[in-house]
């Protein structure tokens, strides 16, 4: 019962995280993500916590849509591996980002809350020819 409950409190904090980045809440972000966060983005670049809430300021990125499906949640005691697929249509600095991504997010419970410690995405496309056959 008690792994139930939190595979539910990590999807519902991946549904918030969603939303906050939709909307730029940088202060709701700022409480769900670990002090020491890091992202790799779609190109490989990676991002400290204060760079992923710098995207946010003003003119930088703008979601027009974003979504988070086809999640699956493993639990590891006080971690959390989610897998999801992210589907967004966005501008950054003026540049489309329209993309569907493959998102990894590693979650953990600090101090009785989930907090995300890091994301990956990877771009989703065909696999190469030599993975097909």
């Amino acid at each position: 019962m008690e792994r139930e409950q939190a595979e539910k409190d990590v999807a519902r904090l991946a549904n918030e995280w969603i939303t906050a980045e939709l909307r730029g809440d940088t202060a709701s972000l700022e409480r769900m993500l670990a002090d020491d966060f890091v992202a790799v983005g779609p190109l490989g670049f990676m991002l400290t916590k204060q760079e992923w809430l710098r995207r946010h300021q003003p003119g930088n990125m703008i979601y027009e849509s974003l979504d988070l499906d086809e999640v699956t949640v493993r639990m590891y005691g006080d971690a959390a591996v989610l897998v999801g697929r992210q589907v967004q249509d966005a501008t950054y600095r003026g540049n489309s980002a329209k993309a569907q991504l493959r998102t990894t997010a590693v979650l953990v419970r600090q101090q009785g809350s989930w907090r995300v410690a890091g994301v990956h995405m990877s771009a989703i496309g065909q696999p190469p020819g030599v993975a097909r056959s």
